[in-house]
């Protein structure tokens, strides 16, 4: 197994074991960090081993902090409904 295998096992890993206990601010300090280490490290394993791969990656990551892409997509929603046709 490569290291960059066991890197994003690792980051899958601690990514539960953190969601698992409490925090003050919901957990978003820690989804920064996590999302600071997880895109390079989707990158990491895409350019080793694929984009299959790579996508499987990113797709258990986003499983895992799946909040931050819902205000994300809320976010990115309300800004495209904001904005007024053109004439």
């Amino acid at each position: 197994m490569s290291i960059a295998f066991v890197a994003a096992l690792m980051w899958l890993i601690a990514a539960n074991v953190i969601a698992m206990f409490p925090s003050r601010d919901h957990h978003w300090t820690n989804a920064y960090i996590l999302i600071a280490i997880g895109i390079p490290l989707a990158g990491w394993v895409t350019y080793e081993h694929g984009p299959i791969w790579g996508m499987l990656f990113l797709a258990g990551g986003a499983s895992v902090l799946r909040w931050p892409l819902i205000c994300l997509w809320r976010w990115m929603k309300a800004r495209v409904e904001r904005q007024e046709p053109a004439e």
